[in-house]
């Protein structure tokens, strides 16, 4: 070495160390090994009554928990739906559904029964309009289709969320009904954080 290249060396500067022949150079990561993609995931806060934000999942929601919450949810695509919030739901709209609709059949039913008769000659004739009952009951149950449908849309894609997947694979749903029996019953997953966009807490009065 000159004394040109000594005196341009940083005196303090370490020296670096040379690898000797022969020997590897040290691997921070084991070949074959993944990299974590996801941080842990931080506890989901939930108030008094135990019931997390409306941003995030509830996981063992009860009934009426996951009924309300559905409606409070509306057209809320972002975050995660659990599995009870889901199947609750489902069930839940199982028995309206069950109930407008045979109310409807026992309306036309009973108005068959009393609004025909039958002559000597083994005629049968209808002796008035069509029911009123049954048409309210077949107006209820149209309702019940039209207000539930953007909320039970946002409620599956929040569910394929929970599951780590992207909104739209429930989509899938429309055209293959027992894709979202499968979807319903996906484990969650912790890569469906990232969907969650928590709400900003207001700023005091």
């Amino acid at each position: 070495m000159t004394n040109g290249e000594q005196h341009d060396r940083n005196p303090e500067q370490p020296q670096p160390q040379q690898q000797p022949y022969g020997q590897p150079y040290p691997q921070h990561q084991p070949y074959g090994q993944p990299y974590p993609q996801y941080q842990q995931q931080a506890p989901i806060p939930t108030d008094a009554s135990g019931a997390p934000p409306l941003w995030a999942p509830w996981y063992g929601a009860g009934f009426l928990d996951a009924f309300v919450r559905f409606w409070k949810k509306y057209a809320r695509f972002d975050g995660r739906a659990s599995r009870s919030e889901f199947w609750w739901w489902y069930l839940a709209n199982a028995i309206v559904v069950t109930v407008l609709f045979s109310a409807y059949i026992a309306s036309i039913l009973v108005w068959a029964a009393g609004a025909t008769t039958t002559d000597e000659y083994g005629t049968t004739t209808s002796t008035g309009g069509f029911p009123a009952v049954a048409l309210l009951f077949a107006g209820l149950l149209g309702l019940w289709g039209l207000a539930t449908f953007v909320p039970s849309l946002a409620l599956g894609w929040r569910r394929v969320h929970d599951a780590g997947l992207a909104g739209p694979f429930w989509l899938v749903s429309f055209a293959a009904g027992v894709a979202g029996i499968v979807f319903g019953c996906l484990e969650p997953s912790p890569a469906g954080a990232q969907y969650d966009q928590p709400d900003a807490p207001r700023p005091p009065a």
